[in-house]
């Protein structure tokens, strides 16, 4: 199938990137184009313009700034995967960037293409859900940094308004490293169960442990991804053993909030959730 007919233009810089934003409002930014070029080929969207940020070299790698890890928004999940500074302070975020599509997806598709875009079965929202994450958007009036906990809006919509492009993704540490003591890496594990075609996630889990205690999110199974915050509740101050992690695995979402295909139904999605909260956080510890 083919794309309606649009305009490509190609920028070369943030600034660029934004003012051709600012003359081109109707535009889509164009990044890896793993959801964006589908959903055209498919008429369900039809933009007149398309913006690739692809090359732009604020958007791209992966740096320390104090005690967090920065991604750029155009980093494509490869990249993110064999960072060294990524396998370091997050060893678990490599694992479930593995469960993401195939070789081909991994390569081009991008961090900030995955979160702006928002698909309710996509892996990356939970995964930073739980790991606490803050994202960078820049407009034309300035920059501004905005928690994870509200950026996911509804299906397919985020917190990134119209003229701005969701630059960095900020995860917090926990305590910052020094010459003697290096910091203790992020503990963090994903479980999902993948749609045999598509790969995207039926249902999947992301746990982690920092400073602020443990938080867990789900996706694929709402209109957009959630924390966990029964199960967070459930395991406040408590110790995970077996015992008290399946005790607290047990009805963590309403099927009524859920949804519901030829598929799948939500009332095995929300079994999915509890199966998959039990597994990953016995991974965790």
């Amino acid at each position: 199938m083919y794309t309606a007919e649009f305009t490509y233009h190609r920028a070369k810089s943030l600034a660029e990137a934004l003012q051709m934003l600012q003359q081109n409002p109707d535009a889509k930014l164009l990044a890896g184009g793993h959801s964006l070029i589908p959903a055209m080929k498919l008429r369900l969207a039809s933009p007149p313009a398309l913006i690739d940020v692809s090359r732009v070299p604020e958007l791209r790698g992966v740096r320390r700034e104090g005690n967090a890890l920065v991604i750029g928004a155009a980093t494509t999940y490869a990249e993110v995967a064999s960072s060294d500074l990524v396998r370091q302070a997050i060893p678990a975020l490599p694992d479930a960037i593995e469960q993401i599509g195939d070789p081909m997806v991994r390569h081009k598709g991008t961090i900030g293409g995955s979160l702006a875009h928002a698909d309710p079965a996509a892996d990356m929202p939970a995964v930073m859900l739980a790991l606490d994450a803050r994202l960078k958007i820049q407009g034309a009036d300035g920059a501004r940094v905005v928690d994870v906990d509200s950026f996911f809006q509804g299906m397919f919509t985020t917190a990134v308004g119209e003229g701005e492009i969701l630059t960095e993704v900020h995860v917090p540490l926990g305590s910052a490293a020094s010459s003697h003591t290096p910091s203790q890496p992020l503990r963090m594990a994903y479980e999902k169960f993948p749609h045999p075609a598509s790969r995207y996630a039926v249902a999947g889990v992301a746990v982690a442990m920092g400073a602020g205690g443990l938080r867990a999110a789900f996706t694929g199974a709402g209109e957009h991804a959630m924390r966990l915050s029964r199960l967070e509740q459930a395991l406040s101050g408590k110790p995970l053993d077996p015992q008290t992690v399946a005790a607290a695995c047990e009805n963590l979402v309403d099927a009524a909030q859920l949804m519901s295909d030829h598929n799948f139904s939500a009332e095995y999605r929300a079994h999915l959730i509890d199966v998959l909260a039990k597994r990953a956080l016995l991974r965790l510890v």
